[in-house]
């Protein structure tokens, strides 16, 4: 066993009785272990603005005194714009500062972006960083472990207090993004803090993605409860092997039974990861929108919406199915109505068009599908109002 095995296999070994509130400190040791100087965990938080640091619980540690801190100076957050630690997150690949002493090592679960490791050393050589690379995974293995459960994992990742409608939904929504070689979904929630009813699902089963983007109407917690329920009942007729047409008469059944004052608007869909064959049915929501080369691909996916859901018509009335064949970097895009209808201070819409438009053009500069995304909801708070929920999903198909 190498020093780095035994370094990371004994960090892994002590990890398992300890709270959100000692990672910093058995991260620091372990790679003090491997030769660094010191490090510092920043985990981004849920509208991905900044990067947040975990404190250590002593002020006198060694990486705190490497970064030059005081004792009774906390290390701040960072902004993801415009600094190397978000270039470190934003590009998904470790950064390195012009003296090589300090390096920036993107935290990724799966393909899901958590946060950032900075470690320093006196010199950065390429073992030193592959110990890095692997130190920041087995932090990132800790934090997402604990963070279901561990408050202070909440506290950090959070700028302002949550509505209790918001809780619901984000206690039920998954990560904001998942993959594998071949394919990516993301997904962004806003306004993160006081979503109504809005909600997206995306899962993977046996080489088919699932997709699912929610619009409860209303905003308020009937509104959050809604999509919840929907949720559950797209997941369960899922996993019992319910088709696309199951999956919305079920969501139909339950909500006009127990939440009978509410409607809701849906897509929901599978992509056979194999043949790009994407299936979907469309309940009274805006049509998905099909990106391929650079260009949204003209009426690709516009076909007739179903009724929105919640009215109880029973398996008669089962939406139909649609079908599109994708080609390898293909590009689907889900959005709800909140979108494009944000407006700008002279009251015009953000539409359909300028959504596609910014979405070509991020991708276009070479971001990633999660970057893409960010990048798209900064613009629109920064330049629009947002009068609804907005929820977009992007998929890109790459088979390797």
């Amino acid at each position: 066993m190498t020093n780095e095995d035994a370094v990371l296999s004994a960090l892994l070994a002590s990890s398992n009785r300890v709270t959100a509130a000692d990672i910093p400190a058995l991260i620091d040791e372990a790679g003090r272990k491997l030769g660094l100087s010191g490090t510092q965990v920043y985990l981004a938080d849920l509208q991905q603005a900044r990067l947040t640091p975990l404190a250590h619980p002593d002020p006198e540690t060694p990486s705190s005194k490497e970064a030059g801190n005081k004792p009774d100076e906390p290390v701040e957050p960072i902004e993801i714009e415009g600094s190397m630690a978000g270039l470190a997150y934003r590009t998904q690949r470790t950064q390195r500062s012009r003296d090589d002493c300090t390096a920036w090592v993107p935290m990724i679960d799966g393909v899901d972006r958590v946060g950032v490791l900075r470690a320093t050393a006196p010199c950065f050589e390429d073992v030193l960083l592959e110990s890095c690379a692997a130190l920041a995974g087995l932090a990132t293995l800790l934090v997402t472990a604990k963070s279901s459960h561990d408050e202070l994992l909440v506290d950090r990742t959070r700028s302002r207090t949550m509505t209790t409608q918001a809780e619901l939904l984000w206690a039920f929504v998954p990560p904001r993004t998942i993959g594998t070689a071949d394919v990516t979904s993301t997904a962004i929630l806003e306004p993160a803090y006081d979503a109504g009813g809005d909600a997206f699902d995306h899962s993977l089963s046996d080489g088919v993605l699932h997709l699912a983007l929610l619009d409860a109407m209303g905003h308020d917690l009937a509104s959050g409860g809604a999509s919840a329920v929907a949720l559950g009942a797209s997941r369960a007729t899922r996993r019992a092997g319910g088709t696309l047409a199951d999956i919305a008469t079920t969501i139909d059944t339950t909500l006009s039974e127990w939440i009978p004052d509410r409607l809701l608007t849906a897509v929901i869909a599978r992509l056979d990861i194999a043949t790009g064959r994407f299936t979907w049915i469309n309940c009274g929501h805006p049509p998905p929108l099909l990106i391929r080369d650079g260009h949204v691909v003209p009426q690709a996916m516009e076909f007739p919406a179903h009724l929105p859901l919640g009215l109880g018509l029973g398996p008669a009335a089962a939406p139909d199915e649609h079908h599109v064949r994708l080609q390898p970097g293909d590009r689907v895009l889900l959005y709800s109505d909140g979108v494009t209808e944000a407006r700008t201070s002279d009251g015009s819409l953000f539409g359909d068009q300028r959504l596609a438009d910014s979405v070509i053009r991020t991708m276009a500069s070479g971001n990633n599908p999660p970057e893409t995304l960010r990048r798209l909801v900064r613009n629109l708070h920064e330049h629009h109002r947002l009068h609804d929920d907005a929820t977009i999903m992007l998929v890109r198909w790459h088979p390797h």
